[in-house]
């Protein structure tokens, strides 16, 4: 088993709840992704922006995003990760779908809705974590908000990837870069956060900052621009620091309710 897991993150623009673009505009970048890549993260809600009207997306352009995630994943050869509105017995949710080649479809609900934007009386919450094994790797995909909350997404089961994926806005992009680190350091994990570039539908401008971190809070990739980064997550980095560093070990136990 190989020992790294490379990974591509699309840092985008992305056009405001027109998911036709974005799967077209997504789909021209994902065809430049180089071939060892193994797992490509989009950002949160890449087909539309972060809006709190779903009903302005036809239901059945959830579905349409879906398969057309996994033809890619088939087609390229790497797992697809990133979330989307989903439509089902009448509710909304913000939902991030972790596809692999081979066809398999893995599903996160956003567990903290932004109650700023009133995405909590828009989409329904989640309940449950997602984790997922994949090239050896066991990772924890989370969206935006989740980022504020380390209990949520604090390490009890040893995974090895913490992966966010976000519309998180210039104002308080400070926070997101310290938080994504703060979450490295303190789970002894690789944290990826995907942020998308440019000016939403509604006015609000989101500056990219999509960064890597490794265990010890070392920034690995970073970006400002529209562009895909690339970097290579080291499970012997993890499994050396871990033993050297026992502080997992010493973790604080705790149930959530």
């Amino acid at each position: 088993m190989d020992s790294n897991l490379e990974i591509a993150l699309i840092q985008t623009h992305l056009i405001w709840e027109n998911p036709i673009a974005n799967r077209k505009n997504i789909e021209a970048k994902l065809r430049l992704i180089k071939n060892d890549v193994a797992i490509v993260v989009l950002p949160e809600m890449f087909t539309t922006g972060f809006t709190m009207k779903p009903e302005n997306v036809a239901q059945e352009e959830g579905i349409k995003t879906l398969e057309w995630l996994k033809a890619l994943a088939s087609t390229y050869g790497f797992a697809l990760v990133g979330s989307t509105i989903w439509q089902e017995e009448g509710n909304y949710y913000n939902r991030l779908f972790f596809v692999t080649p081979s066809g398999n479809v893995h599903s996160y609900d956003k567990k903290h809705t932004f109650i700023l934007a009133g995405e909590d009386k828009v989409y329904v919450a989640g309940k449950d974590h997602l984790f997922i094994t994949y090239q050896g790797f066991k990772i924890c995909p989370l969206i935006c908000y989740d980022l504020r909350f380390p209990v949520w997404a604090r390490n009890t089961v040893d995974y090895d990837v913490l992966l966010y994926v976000a519309n998180w806005p210039k104002p308080r992009i400070n926070a997101w870069d310290t938080l994504l680190k703060a979450r490295a350091i303190e789970n002894m994990a690789y944290c990826i956060g995907v942020n998308r570039i440019g000016i939403d539908g509604i006015g609000y401008e989101y500056p990219g900052h999509s960064a890597v971190y490794d265990v010890l809070g070392q920034q690995v990739a970073f970006s400002q621009k529209e562009e895909v980064l690339y970097a290579t997550l080291s499970k012997d980095h993890i499994q050396f620091n871990r033993k050297k560093l026992r502080f997992l070990e010493d973790r604080d136990p705790f149930t959530l309710l």
